[in-house]
């Protein structure tokens, strides 16, 4: 806490999280809180906060912003043990995203350094993607604008025949692995399209949108869909692999905007190059980016593939900013921290 004193704040944003989105947000929130509070800057004075233009992999310039600083703001910024120690100053960490995958957090408290990150900023933005990318596979929507746009070919219409047409989500039996943030409002919107949403997650209580179902083995023999949203563990790496997949009915389709590493991407391939999958929407893989030597590539008639895009939208941006500002207020008046690790 600042216990009246001036504090410094320095925003190392990115080509994302925008750092006048953070000082834009900061402006907002620190008038509100005691008139003794004050901020400068130890950088050129853009203002009451510093900002740092690219801070992804820059431990030397995030170092010289942190000068007599006592919070960083960032959404990639480098704060490994050699900035903790280089900058003493530094009393708050607030990352601009799910998890400080990119704070040495043990470091941090042996620097006692409080570190608080922003969740649920991404859930309604990747619950729309998923959706997105849902339709996009099963009305094979990609594939026809390649034909049509790229090669001036009618031949996307083909699809529009019994065989090659796709599936809709009325009726549809869709099976969502996992129930959190982001699994929950992919369930609501599905239940508007009037899918028959089913569920497998151990760890939910209480009501769902949806058919509680028992066990993953079920919920994949019963859907014609399967969407993942279980949180990457040690338990749910490799969770849908080659056995699971061959569980769901012929011509399933798959649907990963969570994280790679919960679905074996070679059994993948291989069960749309078997045609047991009828099609797959990626947008998270196990080794990112996607080498251009993955099969997955050689898929494109039957995969649509996008580059962990999920999360990137315009509020996503603007949320994370004002969960961040509003965590640098609680600190600066000495409140409890909504979501602190350290």
């Amino acid at each position: 806490m600042t216990n009246g004193t001036s504090v410094r704040v320095v925003a190392a944003g990115d080509h994302f999280i925008l750092p006048s989105l953070i000082r834009e947000a900061l402006d907002h929130e620190l008038p509100c809180t005691t008139r003794e509070l004050k901020l400068s800057w130890p950088l050129a004075p853009f203002g009451r906060v510093a900002e740092v233009t690219e801070a992804s992999d820059a431990e030397d310039e995030l170092i010289e912003a942190l000068t007599g600083a006592q919070v960083l703001v960032t959404q990639m910024g480098p704060v490994t043990e050699r900035v903790l120690e280089a900058c003493p100053d530094l009393r708050l960490v607030v990352v601009c995203r799910g998890g400080p995958v990119n704070v040495n957090l043990d470091a941090a408290k042996r620097h006692d350094v409080r570190v608080c990150y922003a969740p649920g900023r991404n859930a309604a933005a990747t619950a729309e993607f998923t959706i997105g990318l849902m339709l996009a596979a099963l009305r094979r929507i990609p594939q026809a604008h390649d034909l049509l746009a790229r090669r001036s070919s009618w031949e996307g219409a083909t699809y529009y025949t019994y065989e090659h047409s796709g599936l809709e989500l009325e009726d549809l039996p869709v099976g969502l692995i996992g129930y959190g943030a982001v699994g929950s409002r992919v369930a609501r919107v599905l239940c508007a399209f009037g899918a028959r949403v089913m569920v497998f997650d151990p760890y939910v209580q209480g009501e769902i949108h949806g058919l509680r179902v028992p066990s993953l083995d079920e919920l994949l023999e019963m859907s014609r869909v399967i969407t993942l949203h279980a949180r990457l563990t040690p338990e749910t790496h490799g969770l849908i692999g080659a056995r699971e997949l061959a569980l769901l009915p012929k011509g399933s389709v798959v649907v990963n905007a969570a994280r790679g590493p919960l679905l074996d991407e070679q059994a993948l391939c291989e069960s749309l190059e078997t045609g047991h999958l009828s099609a797959a929407a990626l947008d998270t893989y196990v080794q990112e980016p996607l080498p251009p030597t993955s099969p997955l590539h050689a898929l494109a008639d039957r995969v649509v593939l996008t580059p962990h895009l999920g999360g990137a939208s315009r509020a996503v941006a603007e949320k994370a900013a004002r969960i961040a500002a509003a965590e640098v207020s609680r600190w600066a008046r000495g409140e409890p921290l909504a979501h602190c690790l350290t």
